[in-house]
């Protein structure tokens, strides 16, 4: 056959067989699925009611501990002023978890938290929202008044006997009283006065619903 038939010219010539041996199985070993469970913080060693010294703290894990110990023994009133609702310190399971044993524990506790601005936490979400929306008839939150003059510290008082105060809301620099009841009478009586001005939020209100 002609070689330049162009039946014959696109036709590859044929390769010769290759031989092909198994080196055996081989066991893959997977690591362990993650877990993606948020780590759980840990709260301070001091008892609220008991421990009269000022414990100080400069740093965002310190703030967070007082904050988780001071929710978790309150044992009838919690009150929490807040510029924003301070996502990396209330935003967290360890947080939601005390509030919820706080707010079930007996039918008269009640959870009160009033905000400068809701916005950020209603747009970006929050675990506390969410309890709000629970439990609404033991937690309640509201907005400031904006005639009303602002607090320039965040704060949070437990049982009227313990506190923790930020005098820099945008910093996690305060401290922690876990028991003077003159300094949390104090601030719960401004609290309840601004409380008393305070707004019902449209934004908080239909997220609530």
């Amino acid at each position: 056959m002609n070689a330049d038939d162009p039946d014959r010219s696109n036709i590859a010539p044929e390769l010769a067989a290759i031989e092909f041996q198994s080196p055996g199985r081989f066991i893959v070993h997977n690591p362990p699925a993650s877990s993606n469970q948020p780590d759980q913080w840990q709260p301070a060693p001091f008892a609220l009611g008991t421990a009269t010294t000022i414990q100080r703290f400069e740093s965002p894990d310190d703030a967070r501990r007082h904050a988780l110990a001071l929710l978790g023994q309150a044992q009838r009133t919690l009150t929490l002023y807040s510029p924003d609702f301070e996502p990396l310190l209330y935003n967290h399971s360890s947080i939601h978890q005390a509030c919820v044993r706080f707010l079930l524990a007996h039918p008269r506790n009640h959870l009160r938290v009033l905000l400068k601005d809701s916005s950020r936490a209603v747009r970006q979400g929050h675990r506390l929202l969410s309890l709000a929306r629970r439990l609404s008839s033991s937690m309640q939150i509201r907005k400031l008044h904006p005639d009303y003059p602002a607090q320039t510290c965040a704060f949070l008082v437990a049982d009227r006997c313990g506190v923790l105060v930020r005098p820099e809301p945008d910093q996690f620099i305060g401290y922690a009283l876990y028991r003077d009841p003159g300094r949390a009478r104090q601030l719960q009586r401004q609290f309840d006065t601004a409380w008393d001005h305070s707004l019902s939020d449209p934004d908080l209100r239909s997220f609530l619903l």
